[in-house]
């Protein structure tokens, strides 16, 4: 009986390995050679702050998202930064493990872009008996002093949730609880991109979950995430007026999906597969929500969320060797995670840049330590460039980063690290 289970596992990490095997090579069976840091504007230690909370609670955050007001004519005249933080992540993660105690709450933090100051979200109206563990999250504008809806992937006890609040210019600092959105289609919800008030496409980053009873979890979760097997989907859901949802499958046979962003003008949505190293491209129909397959990017690392910046880019951000992760949230002693983003600008865009045949040969991000090119062969359709490197000793196991396009500025988060990182050109 060991026997073939042990051949069934040796043919999967086979197959994963001819699916993605320079990733392999440099995430798995490689310690990349990333630099202490690198960024690229300039010197870290002197364009980059870490922004931290004497209590901790600004610790280990897995998302955040832009908060824009907007006046009337819709410009922006503030912006703003809630992330989600959860420094109980090494006793309660449904996606990595453990799952041993989901009881203490993690917390929403509200960023001024200006200033770098920072205020507690409280959660005004949640049940007291409910837990709290936000992952990918997203908030609408607010045009003219209107409150915004806000949406947080919520990972707790019992099932995975999505949470609904509103949060509004005159309180920032309060979410205003009004439902929570539980559904048999929500097995593993990790990730968010809205379309409108009461819409948004939500990813599911696995079929089989560590929610699953022992010996089930955590053995077939993590072969079908070391596997990279075809098992998760992306999903959209419209919250109907009496608070049920209408879900419909809008990407099916994704390993490990992961982080989902819709560009500026709406007509493309990228959407990560982590197991793979691969963001996916869809053009999507706005108004039927429908997407159609495009084209693949591969990236030098196991990506994690991503985000569009005001001129189109896709900032993606990512564990450049997954040992390394496991190690830190399993708190080895002098573990450290290395992080790794780049931003990937349509070619079209940069028109020095010629498409042939032979563009995949093409060297390219030269200006980093470590080169993208050095891992993965060029896109014909996107330019990579590296926005920062670090080997984790300045600041390790990156998820989500930000692009502020009117300001260049930089916000990183680490799924274990303290605190944010802001770098500003």
């Amino acid at each position: 009986m060991l026997s073939r289970v042990l051949t069934v596992l040796a043919v999967l990490l086979a197959t994963f390995i001819y699916r993605s095997g320079r990733l392999v090579k440099h995430g798995i069976f490689t310690l990349p050679a990333l630099p202490s840091s690198y960024y690229v504007n300039g010197d870290v230690h002197t364009h980059c702050t870490i922004l931290q909370e004497p209590a901790h609670t600004l610790d280990y955050c897995e998302d955040m998202t832009f908060w824009d007001h907007l006046d009337t004519g819709g410009t922006v005249t503030a912006r703003f930064i809630i992330a989600g933080c959860d420094p109980n992540r090494k006793a309660w993660n449904t996606v990595m493990g453990p799952l041993r105690n989901p009881e203490p709450r993690a917390y929403l933090w509200l960023i001024d872009t200006v200033d770098n100051s920072l205020q507690r979200i409280e959660l005004d109206g949640y049940p007291e008996e409910h837990n709290f563990h936000p992952l990918g999250m997203e908030v609408t504008p607010s045009q003219d002093g209107a409150p915004s809806v806000l949406y947080v992937v919520n990972h707790a006890r019992e099932e995975t949730t999505i949470e609904h609040f509103t949060i509004s210019p005159d309180t920032p600092t309060q979410a205003l609880w009004k439902r929570t959105l539980s559904s048999p289609w929500f097995v593993s919800p990790n990730a968010l991109a809205l379309t409108s008030e009461t819409s948004f496409y939500v990813s599911n980053d696995h079929l089989m979950t560590r929610r699953l009873p022992f010996p089930l979890a955590p053995a077939l979760p993590l072969v079908e995430s070391v596997a990279g097997l075809p098992l998760g989907w992306l999903a959209h859901v419209t919250v109907n007026p009496d608070g049920t949802i209408t879900h419909e499958i809008a990407a099916l046979g994704v390993a490990f999906a992961n982080g989902v962003a819709i560009s500026p003008d709406g007509t493309t949505l990228a959407l990560s597969s982590t197991s793979l190293g691969h963001v996916y491209f869809y053009d999507r129909n706005m108004t039927t929500n429908a997407l159609k397959y495009r084209e693949t990017v591969s990236l030098p690392f196991f990506n994690d969320n991503i985000m569009f910046d005001e001129e189109g880019a896709l900032i993606v951000t990512g564990h450049p060797h997954f040992p390394s992760l496991i190690a830190v949230a399993a708190n080895k002693t002098d573990a450290r995670a290395p992080s790794w983003a780049v931003s990937l600008t349509p070619l079209s865009n940069k028109t020095h840049f010629a498409k042939s045949a032979h563009a995949a040969d093409r060297k390219y991000d030269l200006r980093a330590p470590l080169s993208v090119s050095e891992v993965v062969p060029a896109s014909e359709e996107w330019e990579v460039e590296t926005l920062f490197q670090s080997d984790g000793s300045v600041f390790g196991t990156s998820c989500t980063t930000l692009r502020d396009s009117r300001t260049g500025s930089l916000y990183m988060v680490g799924l274990y690290e303290e605190g944010l990182m802001v770098c500003r050109p």
